[in-house]
């Protein structure tokens, strides 16, 4: 069954500048109060409140999360996989890759390839065996490609 997100209507919301910086604060910080946000975007706690909850409703703001980082919890190795795929089989793919704790992030994409994920692993082992064992016997895989990333750069 799909997600109730990618079934309905996108709705489009008009961002203004005060929009933009109460994004830009809570991109910073997920965690930071209202009240905080408020102070800092130069408006008062009520109005900070109406706006982020009005950008959670029209699904701007999609959830708030932590950021982790990968080598401190044991993913100490991960790789851009792309993959070339059967067309008929995306729907049920997107559905067994989702399932991987391995895969951090999948998308669809255009080009010599059809999608690409972002994978950690404990270590080049341990991706290779998520690679070779579970991303390549997947039903609709067709090909992999692998490339090893040496250095995350976080831009947020």
């Amino acid at each position: 069954m799909a997600d109730e997100k990618e079934t309905r209507a996108p709705v489009s919301t008009e961002l203004d500048r005060i929009d933009r910086e109460i994004l830009a604060e809570l991109t910073r910080d997920g965690r930071m109060s209202v009240s905080q946000v408020a102070e800092n975007v130069h408006i008062s706690r009520a109005h900070a409140y109406t706006r982020i909850s009005r950008l959670t409703n029209d699904g701007v703001l999609r959830k708030f999360t932590a950021l982790v980082d990968p080598i401190k919890v044991g993913r100490k190795s991960s790789a851009y996989v792309t993959l070339k795929v059967e067309q008929r089989s995306w729907r049920e793919l997107k559905e067994a890759l989702r399932a991987l704790p391995e895969v951090e992030h999948i998308a669809l994409v255009g080009g010599d390839f059809d999608v690409i994920l972002l994978v950690r692993g404990t270590d080049n082992a341990d991706l290779r065996r998520i690679i070779f064992d579970q991303l390549q016997s997947m039903s609709g895989v067709l090909d992999t490609q692998t490339f090893l990333i040496f250095e995350d750069l976080d831009n947020r």
